[in-house]
């Protein structure tokens, strides 16, 4: 999850982007807000370069990236431009017709500082002295920060590829039959809960939220724990009812709501006025939260062992929820990549499709927009 730096110079900000990002950048432009007081790192957006130099469409994503940093409170900004080859001796090079775009909008911001990475160094664009010699500084300055050191102590890993943010590898074939017909029974168990009626279909969604529960708490015991769960939690999630819940469950102080929300025929109107509020930790800038560490990293892990143990085609709901937890910590682009994957295996799924909408627009979570 990122966290809340003030960075004092040029190289430690270049050592941070990665960082936040995820990913090693390629052919791209980032954009930096920096926040009062003191220029603290506020929204780090990426884009790629061809898209902000084109001459057509990039002086409007230029626009909108600025719309981004001024919802974030931003007071200036930086460009970083991720590319192979130094472009100073090139003028036709991409980087001179991106960086006009994002400066004339940028203009209220001041004359936004632009560096450039290359795939041996590391510059400022307009700096033609010495500071900056043909090629730029070595690239391996950047490997040597305060703040790189910092980011990895942390836990914090780059990925090589952007694809690679959410990749989740399947698990053996052995385990996922196993998972297979665990999934299978639970999943013909609810159906016949479901034909049976609203008692019997309620007890069914409430064992499928204790599968969950159960498997969280064996999760935060032992990280390297196999679970027998994984086919019920499955199977559970295709149900609204109990995936809302599980949503709910990954939310700090909700006690018993995910269970309450599971109760009756239909939810009580009580229990669905508390889910708002619950879920406006989320989004909301006044009652938003930052998510706590530990319990984040174990629901994460569980709803990946359950996308690797399951059947594919249908995790839509486990990589939504991926997804929301992704975009709660402040990964937009692994957020994005995971709903991708949803819809692909769902284009009709309506919870995927309506955080799609909000990653897309650049909402970020509540905490981050009330500028924690």
């Amino acid at each position: 999850m990122p966290a809340t730096l003030r960075l004092r110079e040029p190289r430690e900000m270049l050592a941070l982007i990665p960082h936040q990002i995820g990913f090693r950048p390629v052919e791209s432009a980032v954009v930096v807000s920096l926040r009062p007081p003191r220029g603290r790192v506020g929204l780090v957006v990426r884009v790629d370069l061809d898209a902000l130099a084109d001459e057509v469409t990039g002086p409007q994503l230029a626009r909108t990236l600025v719309a981004h940093l001024d919802r974030d409170g931003a007071r200036s900004a930086v460009l970083v431009v991720y590319t192979a080859t130094d472009p100073r001796p090139h003028p036709a090079h991409l980087t001179w017709a991106a960086v006009a775009h994002l400066r004339e909008a940028a203009h209220l911001l001041g004359q936004v500082p632009v560096w450039v990475v290359t795939a041996t160094g590391y510059l400022a664009l307009d700096c033609d002295g010495e500071c900056c010699p043909p090629g730029g500084r070595p690239l391996v300055e950047l490997d040597s920060t305060q703040v790189g050191a910092r980011m990895v102590l942390a836990g914090s890993a780059v990925a090589d590829r952007r694809d690679d943010l959410a990749l989740i590898v399947p698990a053996d074939g052995e385990a996922r039959r196993a998972v297979s017909r665990v999934r299978t029974r639970w999943a013909t168990r609810g159906a016949r809960a479901a034909a049976e009626g609203a008692s019997a279909l309620e007890r069914w969604r409430l064992d499928s939220l204790s599968a969950w529960r159960d498997q969280v708490r064996s999760a935060a015991a032992d990280p390297a724990a196999h679970g027998s769960r994984w086919g019920r939690i499955e199977a559970g999630l295709r149900d609204r009812r109990v995936r809302d819940g599980v949503l709910l469950a990954l939310l700090p102080d909700v006690g018993t709501l995910p269970e309450d929300l599971v109760r009756g025929p239909e939810p009580a109107q009580t229990a669905l006025v508390r889910m708002d509020e619950a879920l406006a930790r989320l989004y909301d800038p006044v009652r938003g939260v930052r998510p706590e560490q530990r319990p984040w990293d174990v629901h994460v892990r569980v709803l990946e062992q359950v996308v690797a143990h399951g059947r594919a085609g249908e995790q839509a709901p486990a990589c939504t929820l991926l997804a929301v937890l992704a975009w709660w910590a402040g990964g937009g682009v692994r957020a994005e990549l995971l709903l991708e994957r949803a819809l692909r295996e769902d284009p009709e799924y309506r919870l995927a499709q309506l955080y799609a909408q909000a990653v897309g627009a650049g909402m970020p979570p509540g905490w981050v927009a009330a500028g924690d």
